[in-house]
């Protein structure tokens, strides 16, 4: 207890003069939380429909559920170390961690979203004639569609959070200075940078709600 009192005494006052590089690398944050949300969506999304057992052959959706399952069990934080010894560091190896873990937890919903649709609508459908991309396209995909959307926001509020701490093992973002500033004991800056993690994930918390009682909700 001692200690937390001692490291809250050093934070006093925040930092200003620090305001400027946290700003840009918390727009670094936010860019890497969205380009990777983005990406993992449009990655899951196809891996969905093959792995739900209504859409697919059996041997698809084993090897689909593996492969997503094996993706899924590894943290993002694993997966910046993992791509940033392959492309090195900076954001670029932030958002395709990003990216990967998005596309593990996304694609295992989305298969039982889309097999939560009503089977005899799918086998009405199929009696004239359908193909399997029909079934996803006119029939599984405005069935699904909030439920989809939903969780991508999740994703989206998940990201931003993960995204402030992967510069800690040098993935970019403003988790880069956090952890510099950690170790230089600038404490003062610590604080200011702890304050705008706070207020983007309120913002984002806040962002998020208005948008799902707007559109998603209202839409079901």
């Amino acid at each position: 207890m001692s200690n937390l009192v001692i490291f809250v005494q050093g934070t006093m006052p925040p930092d200003q003069d620090v305001l400027p590089i946290a700003a840009m690398a918390l727009l670094e944050t936010v860019e890497m939380a969205f380009a990777g949300s983005l990406l993992g969506f449009f990655l899951a999304l196809p891996l969905g429909f093959l792995g739900a057992r209504t859409l697919s052959p059996a041997p698809v959706v084993i090897v689909i559920r593996f492969l997503v399952g094996a993706i899924r069990t590894i943290p993002s934080l694993l997966w910046a170390v993992v791509f940033v010894i392959v492309v090195g560091l900076g954001p670029l190896a932030g958002t395709l961690a990003l990216a990967l873990y998005t596309l593990g937890y996304l694609a295992k919903l989305y298969a039982e979203f889309f097999e939560g649709v009503d089977p005899e609508i799918l086998e009405a459908v199929r009696g004239v004639g359908a193909r399997p991309w029909h079934l996803a396209r006119f029939v599984v995909w405005p069935e699904s569609a909030n439920h989809v959307l939903s969780q991508l926001l999740f994703m989206l509020e998940y990201n931003i959070r993960a995204s402030a701490i992967l510069g800690f093992v040098g993935a970019g973002g403003i988790g880069l200075y956090l952890n510099v500033y950690i170790n230089t004991l600038a404490y003062p800056r610590v604080a200011t940078i702890l304050l705008l993690i706070l207020v983007l994930v309120l913002a984002m918390d806040v962002i998020s709600t208005k948008v799902r009682k707007r559109y998603l909700l209202n839409a079901a």
